[in-house]
């Protein structure tokens, strides 16, 4: 009697990818943070020439190849969902570039400010998503927007340094850090809102909590909170 066939291999993908919406939104939400941190990197290195001197250059360049170091592992992931990277980044080009075209900074202190408030107030709207998510993809997000800690010391140490020598220079780079703020968020509701995948995320589903209005509004008032915390770090008005 021939031997029985061994029992079918169970199915290992996660429960929550068995559903193709919320991978369509994992992918979005992964390749717009891939993409992110490109254009971050190649903002810094344009603010890297700014730089008075060269161990503020050095500085700002490592904080370019911080940026350029988490891409690899999020092309990763999305390569193991099925996804082509370049593909799936192609949708967030225009959005990112545009709010990098509206925020260019007219100087050095404008582009630190940038590099520590505007990427900070991004990472803070990827972290919010990313608690409805399961736990590995989370934790791949978080570490992707990681910050050594000694790239924000050094921003404030600079910015700090340069009000004191200049007090004018606070107003100029409040107003500054206000509109960094205004451009972040219209430019994270307009993702959220232009994805369906992404919309579908937050609403949640039958197995997975969701954001009624009242909790996307307690959402973006965090990240505001989050951002006036930043300001004053730096010895500025929000």
């Amino acid at each position: 009697m021939p031997p029985s066939a061994p029992p079918p291999a169970p199915d290992e993908t996660p429960v929550a990818f068995q559903d193709p919406q919320y991978r369509e939104a994992v992918v979005d939400l992964l390749a717009a943070i891939a993409y992110g941190e490109i254009s971050a990197f190649e903002r810094l290195a344009e603010d890297a020439k700014l730089a008075p001197t060269l161990e503020d250059k050095v500085a700002i360049a490592t904080m370019a190849s911080a940026e350029l170091g988490h891409v690899a592992r999020l092309r990763e992931r999305l390569s193991a969902l099925g996804a082509d990277p370049f593909a799936a980044m192609a949708p967030f080009r225009a959005p990112i570039d545009k709010f990098h075209e509206h925020t260019a900074p007219a100087d050095w202190f404008e582009g630190l400010i940038k590099a520590y408030v505007g990427d900070g107030m991004a990472n803070d709207f990827y972290r919010e998503i990313a608690a409805y998510l399961d736990a590995d993809t989370r934790d791949l997000i978080v570490a992707s927007l990681e910050d050594s800690g000694q790239h924000s010391a050094f921003v404030v140490d600079r910015v700090r340094a340069a009000i004191a020598a200049d007090p004018r220079l606070g107003g100029r780079l409040a107003l500054w850090g206000r509109r960094l703020m205004g451009e972040a968020l219209t430019q994270a509701q307009r993702v959220a809102a232009d994805r369906d995948a992404l919309t579908a995320l937050l609403a949640g589903g039958i197995d997975r909590p969701g954001l009624d209005l009242a909790a996307l509004g307690r959402m973006f008032a965090r990240i505001t909170e989050r951002h006036a915390e930043r300001m004053a770090e730096l010895g500025l008005d929000s």
